[in-house]
């Protein structure tokens, strides 16, 4: 069985919805606070509704805020491969979400940082499978030392996917040279993509997402390359051909989470239904675009549901 093995960060994300951005020093109230497990949890638990079997080969801690996460990865069916951290929880992530849906983050370290070879090994990764890394893991040394160490241990045809997220394009060349020698498949948002190919001077000033997309293939060991435009859709590139798939354009409550929905319902598509990578995200765009009309970063839909809304979307 192919699995879907997320390497990175699962974090509480307290997620606070307020009228307006608080001017530096003042203060403003909030209309609600809740707590989720979110970061990696989020592409997990998408993956894990989709059908796909899922690993957290990342760390917990062991008070109020990694029982959190590990009762929700839990709670759908996702094995947590390492023991906990003793003496130490999991960090938070405040997220203050605005009603246009526009979020902004502040995020603590706690005892998803405390990873190892040897602890990211009990996961046991076999040829099919697909693990995720995001750019965050890289941007301490604490988490980038042993996870670059251990990727380079992995067996022939394990599928290493990189989610870069904003961290990555910011990090010194070195370290992003040696991840993308390490990278089967990119995905990310326009953003990201663009970020990345200014930093190593390539034009992405007026280029179309789908150059762009094309872009990034030669920087890396494969070459699959997803580059996501919110509603607008994504561009895939994959067997050498660029293809834009149109999005599912909704009127947004909470996008939180939204990009990460779409790589965990990418990923298990590929992973659970040997789906190509062009279909895996014209199904993953539509699970983007149901999460975003809820609240909470781990509100993805699950494979029927996204079956539903095709028949009357497409």
């Amino acid at each position: 069985m192919t699995r879907v093995i997320h390497t990175g960060q699962a974090l509480v994300d307290v997620v606070i919805e307020v009228p307006d951005l608080p001017v530096r020093g003042q203060n403003v109230m909030a209309t609600s606070a809740t707590d989720y497990a979110g970061g990696a949890v989020t592409v997990l638990v998408a993956a894990a509704r989709f059908g796909a079997a899922c690993v957290h080969a990342g760390a917990t801690g062991t008070g109020p805020h990694g029982d959190l996460v590990r009762q929700a990865l839990i709670a759908d069916g996702i094995c947590v491969s390492a023991d906990p951290v003793p003496g130490r929880d999991t960090g938070i992530c405040v997220v203050l979400v605005e009603p246009s849906a526009q979020r902004t983050f502040v995020t603590t370290l706690g005892a998803e940082r405390d990873i190892s070879v040897e602890s990211l090994n009990i996961s046991k990764p076999r040829s099919g499978d697909l693990v995720c890394v995001t750019g965050f893991s890289l941007a301490l040394e604490s988490t980038r030392v042993p996870l670059l160490a251990w990727l380079d241990t992995l067996a022939e045809g394990v599928v290493v996917v990189l989610d870069p997220g904003s961290a990555f394009a910011s990090l010194p060349a070195r370290v992003r040279e040696q991840m993308l020698r390490c990278t089967d498949v990119w995905t990310s948002n326009a953003e990201e993509a663009g970020a990345l190919l200014s930093a190593v001077g390539r034009p992405a000033a007026g280029a179309g997402l789908l150059e762009n997309t094309e872009a990034l293939a030669p920087l890396m060991r494969g070459a699959t390359v997803i580059v996501r435009d919110g509603a607008a859709g994504c561009a895939v590139l994959a067997d050498g051909t660029t293809t834009m798939i149109p999005g599912y354009p909704q009127t947004p409550i909470d996008t939180n989470g939204a990009g990460d929905t779409h790589t965990g319902a990418l990923l298990a598509e590929v992973a659970e239904r040997g789906a190509s990578w062009v279909e895996g995200c014209r199904r993953a765009n539509a699970a983007a675009a149901i999460k975003v009309t809820r609240r909470g970063p781990t509100t993805s839909p699950t494979a029927a549901e996204v079956d539903a809304f095709l028949t009357t979307a497409d």
